[in-house]
């Protein structure tokens, strides 16, 4: 067994895609429209190409208990999910320059650093650094 996909709400489909790979720098793997003006978009690392996609869920805007829960994380300052980096004070400092809005700066923590960031599509993300 294996992890292929993760799904993460997101409030605007398009709005998460721009942010995702003009911020984050993710590509673009499966883009396919399916009902209600809703796509199957799926991204990529662009460092792991043949790695998980990332499935950008409009869940929030067709499934009600999906926007409480994806509101109640951001409320109480809880990421939704987490990335590697190879360095969270070159990705921050990177970010920060692309206007990117971060609620924690980097941190060390034990044996790991950390900073979270805006997603601006109704999520908290955390990135992380294996030190």
């Amino acid at each position: 067994m294996k992890v292929t996909l993760i799904s993460i709400p997101v409030l605007n489909q398009d709005k998460a895609l721009k942010f995702y790979t003009e911020k984050l720098g993710f590509i673009v793997k499966k883009d396919v429209p399916i009902e209600n003006g809703n796509r199957w978009l799926t991204l990529v690392s662009c460092e792991w190409q043949d790695g998980p996609e990332l499935l950008l869920e409009p869940a929030p805007k067709n499934f009600e208990p999906s926007k409480v829960y994806q509101d109640a994380l951001m409320e109480a300052g809880i990421p939704y999910t987490q990335f590697e980096v190879d360095s969270v004070d070159t990705e921050y400092e990177r970010l920060i320059k692309l206007g990117v809005s971060f609620s924690v700066k980097p941190t060390k923590m034990g044996t790991v650093k950390i900073a979270v960031l805006n997603d601006t599509c109704g999520n908290n993300i955390q990135i992380i650094e294996n030190l």
